[in-house]
């Protein structure tokens, strides 16, 4: 959230080693999104309500009061699900390094009859509707089916569950959901109370069966308390997503400073436990993104918050290179482990681009088999980064473009399945399809590659890939970034920009 003047980020910890369990809500705080430093842990179990752990949720600033923290409790060994709420001790201190959990009508919801105890977790941030009524979102699942039931309040004390949710879908447990409006026009940000015929809302939820998340647009009905997904993307597994590769448990919040909806996702290791243990860490937050609708109204754009690119040290360009069928060319004169890359790469035709077979509606199981080193027509053509010198190791984010009977089919892929010689890591393909118009023959990247992540936004933002590797001589000094193509048709490096990035201050 931000308040007065500062951002604050909350995240589940345990601070007593770096594998699961003795979850608590660490905190951190900064002036610009990129710079942290941490201050005391903001909830730990210390009540009858959270004495089994206080997990997910989410902070409202209520006008009057300041904000307020809703987050999930866990009462008993059952692992019982009851919301429950706390507020800074001290609203003078700008840090709210001290919060409190008022005995008073805490818990503030207890699963009633006909709500899975056990699955009930992660209450959203609180809106509040025209009629002055507040309400929020709380993930759950019946049977097969998530569910994000719905509860009012008047006075954000005493909540009501709404009889039916306000949305659900066969997909298993939905956990973090989150609700926010966005303008059919424009890249500004919305609170989210705003409602009305210039926007569209998102409905997002993690999957817990999956560990992916995926969001539906489509119309919030107020008076009916009632979201209706639109017919443009499929509302389940095969659903529009954030992130294609390994990002979870997503938070957005309206950040009023600078007008925009800002989303933190979080990326889990692919190594070992005895790998974390070791390094003495392990998950990390992805870089905050904004986020806004498309000009089509068909899906959500996102891009790396502008204060990143403070962070730019070192650039290097390269300009109007051709890349014939096999080539490889050094992007040298940049810290290749620690860098930001935006590159635009062009084609005179597509005339021999692959043909789409329709099965092929898995955009990771086609990465898988059309890897970077399978010939294409028009590509595989990208980037190569986190490279060994003898290319032992790379992490190839690459086009390739199909034809199919009436379009163009892309796909992006973050294929980490060369990321490493440690052979027992977890290394999959990640890719996506991007929804895009070719008329123009030209597709752009941009990545951020910091030693452990590549984090990738195809097309301006439209489909983005995060994945983590773990290079063993691709590192540090020994790190290299190359653009390639292993397509028939020559692709043009019109423009490249790369920047070595410097370290941010943490603590």
């Amino acid at each position: 959230m931000y308040y007065n003047g500062y951002y604050h980020l909350f995240y589940q910890y345990n601070p007593k080693g770096s594998v699961w369990g003795n979850i608590v809500w660490a905190h951190s705080v900064s002036k610009d999104l990129i710079n942290w430093k941490s201050v005391e842990h903001a909830l730990y179990p210390s009540k009858s309500f959270d004495k089994y752990g206080c997990w997910s949720g989410s902070a409202t600033i209520v006008p009057g009061k300041g904000p307020v923290i809703l987050y999930t409790g866990i009462i008993d060994e059952n692992s019982t699900q009851v919301q429950c709420y706390a507020v800074p001790e001290d609203l003078s201190d700008p840090l709210l390094k001290k919060w409190i959990k008022p005995d008073k009508y805490n818990p503030f919801l207890v699963a009633d009859e006909g709500v899975n105890g056990s699955a009930f977790r992660d209450p959203t941030t609180a809106w509040k509707g025209k009629d002055g009524i507040w309400k929020i979102l709380v993930g759950s699942r019946r049977k097969h089916r998530g569910m994000a039931y719905l509860y009012k309040s008047k006075d954000f004390v005493k909540w009501v569950r709404v009889k039916h949710p306000i949305h659900s879908a066969t997909t298993g447990m939905w956990e973090c959901p989150d609700f926010y409006p966005v303008l059919l026009k424009g890249k500004d940000g919305l609170d989210a109370s705003v409602e009305g015929s210039h926007v569209k809302h998102v409905l997002k939820n993690s999957l817990d069966l999956t560990r992916f998340e995926y969001y539906t647009l489509g119309t919030y009905f107020s008076d009916k308390d009632k979201f209706i997904p639109h017919n443009t993307s499929e509302d389940g597994w095969g659903g529009l997503r954030y992130d294609y590769g390994n990002f979870y448990a997503s938070k957005s919040f309206f950040d009023p400073s600078r007008n925009r909806r800002v989303i933190w996702g979080w990326a889990n290791e692919s190594d070992s436990k005895e790998d974390d243990v070791k390094k003495g860490w392990a998950g990390i937050q992805a870089i905050p993104r904004v986020v806004w609708l498309d000009s089509t109204e068909r899906q959500l754009v996102q891009w790396p918050v502008e204060e990143l690119n403070g962070l730019r040290g070192k650039e290097v360009s390269m300009n109007n290179q051709k890349l014939q069928k096999g080539d490889y060319v050094e992007v040298g004169g940049i810290t290749a482990a620690q860098a930001d890359v935006e590159v635009t790469f062009s084609f005179s035709s597509l005339e021999k681009a692959e043909p789409y077979d329709p099965s092929w509606v898995n955009a990771q199981d086609l990465c898988f088999h059309k890897g970077s080193k399978v010939e294409g027509g028009v590509g595989p053509f990208g980037l190569l980064t986190l490279a060994s010198e003898n290319l032992a190791e790379f992490t190839p984010v690459f086009f390739r473009i199909f034809k199919a009977p009436n379009k163009h089919v892309v796909l992006l892929c973050s294929d980490a399945s060369s990321s490493s010689l440690k052979s027992e890591l977890y290394k999959p393909s990640f890719a996506g399809f991007v929804d895009v118009d070719l008329a123009s023959n030209k597709l752009s990247l941009r990545s951020l590659i910091d030693h452990s992540v590549v984090e990738s936004f195809g097309e301006g933002g439209k489909t983005n890939i995060l994945s983590r590797v773990y290079p063993v001589l691709a590192v540090t000094n020994q790190a290299h970034l190359f653009v390639f193509n292993n397509g028939t048709e020559l692709i043009t490096v019109e423009n490249l920009k790369a920047w070595s990035m410097k370290s941010v201050e943490i603590n």
